[in-house]
């Protein structure tokens, strides 16, 4: 019986074809969301030099609970942290860039970015292992776990609203006299 099976032809058809379709699943396409359009979800433009619109997105983002990481006069990086559940735990991560429109003009665009990242709690229980002669090893359990979080997830976030809301901030602190920097002559050497 198993030799008139491999030998009948609508059987290697049937099993030819079961192994094709295991071939072609289909797997999720990673980039599918990606697309370069003329959206500006993530980019907004601000009167005023690029030195004071990352002022503006610094202190944005720390009236709002990040803290700064990195700094300096066209980029800007901040973190905050959220437990929403007692075993899941989400950083977020903004990144913004300032890079002035054009040589002469007054105006920045302030590109932002931020990613979220997810993590869990696994717990792993210890065990021993016990050699005895003649019989082998024996493996243990005992009481004690380890808890550690594990990253699960990471993902810029895609939603406007959330850049909408940091833009208008920044906009709010750019209005602020306070945030206005001193811009140095580039000339000064010439003129000590």
């Amino acid at each position: 019986m198993l030799k008139s099976f491999y030998a009948s032809p609508m059987a290697l058809l049937v099993v030819t074809l079961a192994l094709l379709s295991a071939c072609s699943s289909t797997k999720s396409n990673v980039y599918k969301y990606e697309e370069f359009g003329s959206t500006n979800v993530f980019s907004h433009s601000f009167a005023g030099s690029d030195k004071a619109s990352c002022e503006a997105a610094r202190r944005a983002l720390l009236s709002q609970g990040y803290i700064i990481s990195e700094f300096n006069a066209s980029f800007v990086k901040g973190r905050k942290k959220f437990q929403p559940e007692s075993d899941i735990h989400v950083e977020i991560e903004f990144s913004v860039v300032c890079a002035k429109d054009s040589k002469g003009s007054n105006s920045t665009t302030v590109f932002a970015n931020a990613v979220r990242d997810r993590y869990s709690l696994k717990k792993s229980s210890n065990s021993a292992s016990i050699g005895v002669g003649g019989v082998g090893s024996v493996s243990l359990p005992f009481g004690a776990s380890d808890d550690s979080l594990v990253k699960v997830a990471s993902e810029t976030i895609p939603t406007g609203r959330l850049y909408d809301r940091f833009f208008e901030l920044v906009e709010r602190y750019l209005d602020d006299s306070s945030v206005i920097i001193e811009e140095e002559p580039e000339n000064k050497k010439a003129l000590e």
